[in-house]
């Protein structure tokens, strides 16, 4: 297979057929991992609902040091970078944290005595 790699040179249509079949899984794996991630954030939501009603801090590090051990090796086993994997799970769990604060916040709001 030839191709230009100027990347203004024609194209052999066999090399964009497979680009194309390649760049199909991507889209598809992309879809999957935002509704795997929507999901997980339903999930997650409860978890800060569930947190506030009970007066529980909204973040817990002994759970996030553990999830930190356990996605590491999983991508360990599925060869992908556990540093690249530990950076993707700290991204999520902050924004967890986060959600996790706003809900105990409103939670905390509507427990305030009303103003007379």
């Amino acid at each position: 297979m030839t191709t230009s790699n100027t990347g203004t040179g024609a194209v052999e249509p066999a090399v964009r057929e497979e680009l194309a079949r390649l760049r199909d899984s991507i889209d598809n794996i992309d879809a999957a991992v935002v509704h795997m991630l929507a999901e997980r954030f339903k999930c997650t939501q409860q978890v800060g609902h569930l947190k506030a009603r009970h007066r529980l801090p909204p973040a817990d590090p002994g759970r996030e040091a553990q999830q930190i051990a356990r996605l590491r090796t999983l991508a360990e086993s599925a060869k992908l970078d556990p540093a690249f994997a530990e950076k993707f799970l700290g991204f999520i769990v902050a924004e967890v944290i986060h959600h996790h604060e706003r809900i105990a916040e409103s939670n905390a709001a509507g427990d305030a005595p009303a103003a007379g």
